[in-house]
């Protein structure tokens, strides 16, 4: 099986059918202004950190690399990109100013990882790992994103997750800082290392992923980017972006259906059984009221004669069935209190007769309802 990244991991928990799409079919997404912005951006941040010592890039050799390495792919249009290009220049400069005022080689920039988890393969680049003078690691993240960040989503950030998980597993040297850096605002959020047990549950997220591809499971699943580049492919949209089934290779039923007019026919029906139900219960309600005012059980029609009773449901008090089952080392067979199992105990061979006919005893009305019956008068007349 081929190494596991993070973004094949999130998109396989995303939607599996997408992954299978991507990685499997080999289908490319279209391009997106937000990727190409964020990938510029995180190529100056590399460039600037990536610098041999004794210097580091002026603020012109930044900004001639984020010139030079502008992605013009997938903006909405000319004005957006231009709008968008002049706010990245100034995210440059404000990154420069930060960052060389108190200029610090890191450890590595992009450095890219191949390490085993029980057994799966685990790889991707990490922007850039620095070394803390305690001797612990620090790891930073580089993101676009529209919004700041907040703690406990940094605190809770999967893919920062496997950095730490990969970095421990290269070097023996503890991590004690993961950070998300927001390019757009220059601000960085930071949290402490993983514990344990978010670790162990991170590379079990990694091996249910593993094991999902490797049985062939990529079901369709709707989350909040649907629909994405591949609505054709996915049961829930490609009815409407996907080729329909030819007439030919319909059976019988389907041939020459408008499914518009009978998904509009469905809903509507729909509608007016909910206004039939609420008009039904409303002549039920009245119905109720008048035999209880009347004081009678039942009502005559021209056609039909309606029966009105009080129907009483019966269950068991919880503590008075315990009172009786612990003693005979029985409560553990109902488990938690549930009338079901109670009244199974009734019919079972293992509970001696006589803590059974207790039970039975212990039977009262829990609650009680009202319901009619509907006779139509002609029937008799005819018996």
């Amino acid at each position: 099986m081929r190494p596991l990244s993070y973004s094949q991991i999130s998109t396989y928990q995303q939607c599996s059918l997408s992954y299978k799409l991507q990685y499997i079919d080999g289908l490319k997404p279209a391009a997106k202004w937000y990727f190409s912005f964020g990938e510029t951006l995180h190529s100056c941040a590399e460039y600037f950190f990536s610098a041999k010592l004794p210097s580091f890039p002026t603020l012109q050799e930044l900004l001639d690399f984020y010139q030079e390495n502008w992605s013009s792919e997938g903006w909405e249009s000319p004005e957006q990109e231009a709008a968008e290009k002049a706010y990245g220049q100034q995210v440059i400069r404000d990154f420069w100013a930060i960052h060389s005022a108190n200029f610090k080689m890191p450890l590595a920039t992009e450095r890219m990882f191949l390490v085993d988890v029980e057994g799966v393969k685990l790889r991707g680049y990490i922007d850039r790992i620095d070394k803390l003078d305690t001797g612990g690691l620090a790891i930073v993240d580089y993101k676009s994103n529209r919004e700041l960040f907040t703690k406990e989503y940094v605190q809770n950030f999967f893919q920062l997750t496997l950095y730490q998980i990969a970095c421990e597993k290269m070097w023996d040297m503890p991590v004690e800082r993961l950070t998300l850096y927001h390019l757009r605002s220059n601000t960085p959020v930071s949290s402490g290392p993983r514990q344990k047990e978010q670790l162990n549950d991170a590379q079990q997220i990694v091996l249910s992923v593993a094991e999902g591809i490797a049985t062939g499971q990529f079901p369709a699943l709707e989350n909040q980017y649907c629909p994405c580049d591949f609505p054709q492919y996915c049961p829930y949209h490609k009815h409407k972006y996907g080729e329909v089934v030819c007439e030919a290779e319909k059976p019988e039923p389907l041939k020459n259906v408008n499914i518009g007019e009978v998904i509009e026919r469905y809903v509507g029906l729909q509608e007016a059984q909910k206004m039939i139900e609420k008009q039904l219960d409303e002549l039920k309600q009245l119905l109720i009221q008048y035999c209880q005012c009347e004081g009678i059980n039942r009502v005559f029609g021209t056609d039909h004669a309606i029966t009105y009773k009080i129907v009483e449901r019966t269950g068991y008090c919880e503590e008075k069935v315990k009172e009786v089952l612990e003693p005979a080392n029985l409560w553990d067979k109902v488990l938690k209190f549930d009338p079901a199992a109670v009244k199974e105990l009734l019919h079972s061979k293992e509970v001696p007769e006589k803590i059974r006919k207790r039970i039975a005893e212990l039977s009262e009305v829990i609650s009680t309802f009202p319901r009619l019956w509907v006779k139509t008068l002609k029937d008799d007349e005819e018996e």
